[in-house]
């Protein structure tokens, strides 16, 4: 049997876990992890991204719905003791593509599960995104900083920021948003256009595929292993962390995609690279000022990029089949 891949010598408490989005790429990491420490986990997803398969080896109650609406929300979320907001409509060129669609499903959506969390008297953890920072370029990002999000995605993600400290305000639901910067880890889908670097890159070259670079290559991110965000996501659960604003969850590392292949080619024989011309609302650089994130969750401690990437490709190699060549993302 599979079973998360973080820090298994950790055991700890008993209770019933809704997860929106939980058969998706974070929501199957978290739901796996929550299941082999004892909880009782509620996936809630309508697989429109996510994989029922991801979760067909754990035990787990399994609800097909979608976020939109709200009368099987609520019953699907009904009895639980705390909720992980993940579910949304990702990717900058697809929210590019479909506005509309991304504001209904990342908007109403949240507004739909602060709406359960305020009848049930939960906690509600929300993933926002660090590319609601947009046009700002200062690095390193600290949460005090401004915001000016560039895409249709990074404006709903703002949006469901202003959505869960309004809902904190008006109605006293505990809360905590952490505004996910570039996650990369197992089960992360690397078979659709939409797919994140990382992951599309080692399938590619694990079938002796060239890659792609969408401009010069020295654009930056601030990669983050999931299993380290899966740790800070429980932890604060465990400790009830409730926050009144957005917490940047990234540990200040920064490197950019041309680093990224140079260190690919420490694990394949061969790496070939196309060039291409930038794309639409990609932002250039990114990189957290992990101070607050640091002084919430003092004893967690990162994975540094290489060994992550390691992990990572170690895990394709073994598991990728499961979660390649699956069913094309719904528009």
């Amino acid at each position: 049997m599979l079973v998360w891949t973080g820090n298994s010598s950790i055991r700890f408490g008993v209770g019933k876990i809704g997860i929106t989005g939980g058969a998706g790429f974070v929501g199957t990491n978290l739901a796996r992890a929550l299941q082999f420490n004892g909880y009782e986990v509620v996936v809630i997803d309508d697989f429109s991204g996510g994989l029922r398969s991801n979760l067909s080896d754990i035990e787990c109650e399994v609800r097909e719905v979608s976020i939109v609406d709200f009368a099987e929300l609520k019953g699907a979320l009904s009895g639980c003791d705390y909720i992980f907001h993940l579910a949304a409509r990702g990717s900058v060129p697809r929210s590019i593509t479909n506005p509309r669609a991304t504001f209904e499903v990342n908007l109403t959506g949240t507004l739909n599960v602060l709406e359960c969390a305020r009848n049930f008297d939960v906690q509600v953890a929300f993933s926002s995104s660090s590319s609601v920072f947009g046009l700002n370029q200062q690095l390193p990002k600290s949460e005090r900083m401004w915001t000016a999000p560039l895409t249709p995605y990074a404006s709903s993600k703002l949006a469901g920021e202003g959505l869960m400290e309004s809902y904190a305000a008006s109605y006293k639901v505990p809360i905590v948003s952490y505004r996910f910067f570039n996650i990369f880890g197992p089960w992360q889908r690397p078979d659709h256009d939409y797919a994140a670097v990382i992951p599309k890159w080692i399938w590619k070259l694990m079938k002796n595929e060239e890659i792609q670079i969408f401009g010069d290559g020295e654009q930056s991110r601030d990669f983050t292993y999931v299993d380290d965000v899966v740790e800070i996501l429980i932890e604060g659960m465990k400790t009830q962390l409730n926050h009144p604003s957005p917490i940047n969850l990234a540990f200040g590392s920064r490197v950019t995609l041309n680093e990224v292949v140079l260190a690919l080619g420490e694990h394949f024989a061969e790496v070939k690279v196309r060039y291409s011309e930038e794309r639409a609302g990609d932002v250039k650089h990114s990189q957290n000022d992990p101070r607050l994130l640091q002084e919430l969750f003092p004893s967690i401690k990162h994975r540094e990029f290489p060994e992550a990437l390691q992990k990572t490709i170690e895990w394709f190699a073994e598991f990728g089949s499961r979660i390649a060549n699956g069913p094309k993302l719904r528009d």
